[in-house]
């Protein structure tokens, strides 16, 4: 009669999609920890091995020498901007707490997460909701981007689903029930108003942070498979790496065809590599 139940219902279910998207977002966030540490991995020692095998080599193909210094490029640039984005991250982390801002700039699990996630997440997404790239955004831009998306999907085309959400049932609480209705409490025609237009809005937020949560977990998926790309062309570097460097002379005019197709392999998987380390992915709603 007073739509108590079409309320209560509304809003239980839009607490438990909060929930779910809190956990997407930990997810989301965990797997770009993973790309993040497969990719530093291919810029620091997969360069240096390959380096080192450049050295040794006389003679050695044009191509071969070309791919290498691009990489070399890549992967220097790579590791810079990691270097401004974990100084802008801590400084972001620390000036959040000390004023009081950081639960809202950067949500409450930023700080058991530490600047290492946010440095992650801004590695790994390519846009903002503004349609911004992240990478594109300089410093401490980039690293409140990502702080941002890491409190709540605030980086969602569109955002504010989950923020809108949680906001929602904060004011649908005890609370919120005393500011906005101990005037009125024993009026009929207000309760099943004021009931009605909460639960219309907690299904309208809700239908957003569902959304959210689809964009979370195509993200995740995407991540994954970049990873796992990371770690195919890392391996097969070092894997023909140590062929070359055990069975292949050290005279690249005296290469067979075995040691030839071991060295364009190794070309190809530099050449991938590089890719691999600047790819980003779009975060939009689902």
């Amino acid at each position: 009669m007073l739509n108590s139940s079409v309320r209560r219902e509304a809003l239980e279910n839009l607490r438990t999609s909060v929930g779910e998207h809190t956990e997407a977002r930990q997810d989301a966030t965990a797997a770009s920890a993973g790309l993040f540490s497969q990719r530093r991995r291919a810029a620091s020692e997969v360069i240096d091995r390959v380096e080192d095998y450049v050295n040794s080599l006389a003679n050695s193909p044009k191509e071969f020498d070309k791919t290498v210094e691009e990489y070399r490029v890549v992967s220097g640039g790579f590791e810079s901007e990691v270097k401004q984005l974990e100084v802008e991250a801590a400084q972001s982390t620390t000036i959040g707490s000390a004023t009081g801002t950081a639960g809202a700039v950067a949500g409450v699990g930023v700080a058991a997460l530490g600047p290492s996630a946010a440095v992650a997440v801004a590695t790994t997404f390519g846009t903002a909701s503004t349609g911004t790239a992240i990478s594109a955004l300089s410093g401490a831009a980039a690293t409140n981007a990502a702080l941002a998306w890491l409190g709540g999907g605030a980086l969602a085309a569109g955002g504010g689903g989950m923020a809108a959400g949680n906001a929602l049932l904060a004011l649908a609480g005890p609370v919120g029930w005393t500011v906005a209705g101990v005037a009125l409490a024993g009026s009929a025609a207000y309760l099943h108003t004021r009931n009605g237009k909460q639960a219309e809005e907690a299904t309208q937020k809700r239908v957003e942070v569902e959304g959210e949560i689809r964009s979370l977990k195509a993200a995740k998926a995407e991540i994954e498979g970049l990873t796992a790309s990371v770690v195919r062309h890392a391996d097969g570097c070092l894997g023909d790496l140590d062929w070359l460097e055990k069975e292949a002379p050290r005279d690249y005019g005296r290469f067979g065809k075995a040691e030839k197709e071991r060295l364009a392999a190794l070309i190809n998987h530099i050449w991938s590599l590089g890719k691999l380390l600047v790819a980003k992915v779009t975060y939009g709603k689902g």
